[in-house]
């Protein structure tokens, strides 16, 4: 009886932890450095979270270890809604790309919502002489083991769509990892290295400032932000489709109440139009779905992406 009875206990106390959620700040956690697009759309949705729940959402950077050392990290963290995780396509390569990984990525956390999709776009630092993707290949194969590409760290999709194009151009092109797309680009505007293929959103204000050259977006249709910008198709690569995407998952055992309560509220947000003006502004695309719907896309994900890795033969132990 006594043991019943605490356990009646027990239950009451957990639902009503559940009912009063949230009472105190919520960590938002991301792999990357501050200002790279993981970090800005974070900051986007985090906001509008804390808005809708009553409580700040505190955005903390965990960059390194192409963001594995933050994934781990709230993978282990107590499953009551107050950390919380913007993942981002970067953990589904992940999953092949690394061999010994402390964590699933499918099964060891709780989806809550798909906050957005984001096109890659291929930009040049304006003292290489090109201004197509041909002219690029071009100078690439009369430079051979001459010029080298940026990413955000090794196996995200910026990596990743680096390799596919070194691999369906067949030049000879050097592979650069930062740790995040800031530092990357930060090197690319100053000459450090020759290009990249940066997240719309992060790269475009650089763009405009004519601080990169654009040669073409990586979707297969053109993105609205830069609507007179080719694609990777248009420009000679017709298999080429590469973008990016973001999201909230939250610990393993989180219980589904506050998990609903966090997809409810980032629904909501996406739902304003000053938002999705604001991610589209940005060249994000809002995403909606419920957690079981964004549980399945990450897991087609990891599947589809390691078809990708192992092609490459990138590894990392």
């Amino acid at each position: 009886m006594g043991s019943s009875l605490l356990l009646a206990g027990a239950l009451g106390f957990s639902s009503s932890a559940s009912a009063a959620y949230p009472d105190h700040a919520i960590r938002l956690v991301v792999g990357f450095s501050a200002g790279g697009t993981t970090d800005v759309v974070a900051r986007i949705v985090g906001k509008e979270i804390g808005d809708a729940l009553g409580q700040p959402v505190v955005v903390e950077n965990r960059p390194g270890a192409g963001s594995n050392i933050a994934t781990e990290m709230v993978a282990r963290a107590d499953p009551d809604g107050y950390t919380l995780y913007m993942v981002a396509v970067t953990s589904a390569i992940n999953q092949t790309l690394y061999k010994n990984l402390r964590f699933n990525l499918v099964e060891d956390f709780s989806p809550v919502a798909l906050a957005v999709r984001v096109p890659n776009v291929l930009v040049v630092n304006p003292k290489v002489p090109v201004n197509s993707v041909k002219e690029l290949v071009d100078y690439a194969k009369a430079n051979p083991g001459k010029l080298n590409f940026a990413s955000s760290g090794s196996g995200t999709s910026i990596h990743m769509a680096g390799e596919l194009f070194k691999q369906l151009a067949d030049i000879d092109v050097t592979h650069i990892p930062y740790k995040g797309s800031s530092p990357a680009t930060t090197d690319l505007i100053g000459g450090q290295v020759d290009y990249m293929f940066d997240n719309m959103p992060s790269a475009w204000p650089h763009v405009e400032a004519d601080k990169l050259r654009a040669l073409a977006v990586t979707t297969a249709d053109r993105s609205k932000t830069a609507p007179n910008l080719p694609t990777m198709q248009e420009s000679g690569f017709p298999s080429f489709d590469v973008s990016s995407w973001f999201g909230v998952i939250a610990p393993k055992g989180t219980p589904d109440d506050i998990v609903t309560k966090l997809n409810e509220a980032i629904l909501a947000a996406l739902a304003k139009p000053e938002v999705q003006q604001r991610l589209e502004d940005l060249g994000a695309v809002p995403a909606k779905t419920t957690p079981a719907e964004f549980g399945d896309f990450i897991k087609s994900e990891v599947e589809s992406w390691a078809k990708v890795v192992t092609a490459s033969g990138a590894t990392v132990d």
